[in-house]
């Protein structure tokens, strides 16, 4: 919920954006009301479908691929987005991993979402060598804000 409302508050006009484990899509949600043409992604079919169909009865247009972090293919053929959204996608340590590999080849900036989970430490103390990070904190959740320092990479 703090992501979503950190982006109902911008202008995302014309931006490709893909949300990373969606769960139920309200970042994705957010981005699409805010103008951004949105690919919520998740490996969890069941969670597709709930995306799906409440952006279908909120009247909006969302797009949707299930996606194994370990296995991206499709997703990197769709690559590059401007942006890539996660809400508490760092709860297994193997998704750390997985993760920084993933993030550059899919957008110059991500905007992550954070509880402080364990394994989000090990991220964080190894995601600041390719990306700059600003960190706000909303309550018990941090929105790290995520641009890679040489894009070429």
């Amino acid at each position: 919920m703090a992501l979503a409302r950190e982006l109902s508050v911008l202008s995302l006009e014309g931006l490709r954006v893909v949300e990373l484990g969606c769960g139920l899509g309200v970042p994705s949600m957010a981005a699409t009301r805010a103008g951004a043409s949105v690919l919520a992604t998740d490996s969890d079919a069941e969670a597709l479908d709930l995306v799906e169909r409440n952006a279908r009865e909120n009247g909006l247009e969302v797009d949707t691929l299930p996606v194994d972090w370990a296995a991206p293919g499709e997703l990197i053929e769709r690559a590059p987005f401007d942006l890539v959204l996660g809400a508490d996608v760092l709860y297994e340590r193997p998704g750390v991993a997985q993760l920084l590999e993933l993030l550059p080849k899919l957008a110059p900036e991500a905007w992550i979402a954070e509880p402080s989970r364990p394994a989000a430490e090990a991220f964080f103390e190894q995601v600041g060598r390719r990306w700059s990070v600003e960190t706000s904190v909303h309550g018990v959740i941090s929105i790290h804000r995520l641009r890679r320092i040489n894009s070429n990479t």
